[in-house]
């Protein structure tokens, strides 16, 4: 549409005959009309168009245009686009109890270049409708206000409720440039109490029915997870956390860092507790088998009702500890509906109506046998 009422030249196409440019000024775009030298018009385009570079725009652009009444010391400019994002990311450092944990968010720009820019980032889960969603748990906007008059940092990002958002306002103004990430701490590194559990997922299926299963022993994960404690009035529980990446992190003898997992967190409110899973234990190890299982039809519950069915299983989890220390395990079972654990070795607590735990202690160096039995109808 910038080219309506220009005269440009017109190179001719592949399949054309003619060699020579030929110009014309366009008089519309759609449906095309071009008017040449001599005043007669084309209702198609005569060529390939050679556009001067002043009409040419190789990068998005805005252009905009003030009117004030009076002098301002500064002026602020908002609006909804694309281009920048940011993301989250922890890092816990793990020690006998207790976790150091850090948070930084890095902001990239893909298309937006300025000198110095307020940012604040959005985080929460934000309805639009003119634009796709986007998967995963990408925080969700970047506000960039530029301005002229700067104002003293300060020393972490403040953190405001904005709706059903957080909004992070950052201390210091940044350059953005596109391609080139910039990472800031959204606040002071702190210590929170940590708790480590081994947990050895269940043989039950969530929905549906289960049969037999070989008679022999099947090696089960053990999975390891850490939560992070934050206790309303701590400075790690009563700031909100922004959905992101938390990496956890040991030392080894020598005292440098090692990764030792990594997980995803969702948005995490204030004085709610963090727990990840960081992986699969190494030292420690399970095994389960089926040791019965028996299956009976049962009469209906009242009269035209269809049949029932019951399903009882027995299993052997043995779990075996390579570590110089005890460790406790726990075996969970979960499923939906009606179940019951009729016989444990150990006694069976019941966390939820869908959900039971076995809590076993393993000594340093030996094993700990588990056998339980579930029945299960529908």
């Amino acid at each position: 549409m910038r080219a309506v009422g220009q005269t440009l030249s017109f190179a001719p196409s592949e399949d054309s005959q003619r060699r020579d440019t030929v110009r014309a000024t366009v008089v519309r775009v759609d449906p095309p009309q071009y008017r040449l030298a001599d005043g007669r018009f084309l209702l198609s385009q005569p060529g390939e168009p050679l556009f001067p570079a002043d009409l040419v725009r190789t990068a998005p652009e805005a252009i905009l245009s003030l009117e004030a009444s009076r002098g301002r010391p500064n002026t602020q400019l908002a609006y909804v686009g694309q281009g920048v994002n940011w993301e989250a990311t922890y890092q816990a450092i793990i020690g006998n109890g207790q976790a150091s944990v850090g948070g930084a968010a890095t902001v990239t720009s893909q298309v937006l270049k300025t000198d110095s820019a307020d940012v604040q980032l959005v985080a929460g889960s934000i309805s639009r409708t003119r634009v796709a969603k986007e998967e995963g748990f990408a925080l969700d906007a970047v506000t960039v206000r530029a301005a002229r008059a700067q104002s003293p940092p300060a020393p972490m990002p403040s953190e405001q409720a904005v709706g059903e958002t957080h909004v992070y306002t950052l201390p210091a103004r940044l350059a953005l440039e596109p391609g080139v990430p910039i990472t800031t701490a959204l606040f002071t590194r702190t210590s929170t109490p940590v708790i480590q559990e081994f947990v050895v997922p269940g043989v039950l299926p969530w929905r549906g029915w289960f049969g037999p299963q070989p008679n022999e022993q099947n090696e089960v994960p053990v999975q390891v997870w850490y939560t992070f404690k934050r206790a309303k009035g701590t400075p790690f529980g009563d700031r909100p956390l922004p959905g992101g990446t938390m990496q956890l992190y040991q030392a080894d003898s020598s005292g440098r860092l090692q990764l030792i997992g990594e997980a995803t967190i969702g948005h995490t409110p204030a004085a709610k507790d963090v727990r990840v899973q960081s992986g699969d234990a190494f030292d420690v190890t399970a095994e389960r088998v089926q040791t019965d299982y028996n299956q009976e039809q049962l009469p209906p519950v009242r009269r035209g009702m269809p049949n029932r069915q019951r399903i009882t299983a027995s299993y052997r989890v043995t779990v075996t500890n390579a570590k110089t220390d005890p460790v406790t395990v726990d075996v969970r079972e979960s499923h939906f509906g009606t179940w019951s654990v009729t016989e444990s070795s150990v006694p069976a607590e019941k966390l939820s109506s869908t959900e039971t735990r076995f809590r076993i202690r393993v000594p340093a160096g030996g094993q700990t046998v588990l056998t339980y039995t579930l029945q299960v109808e529908s």
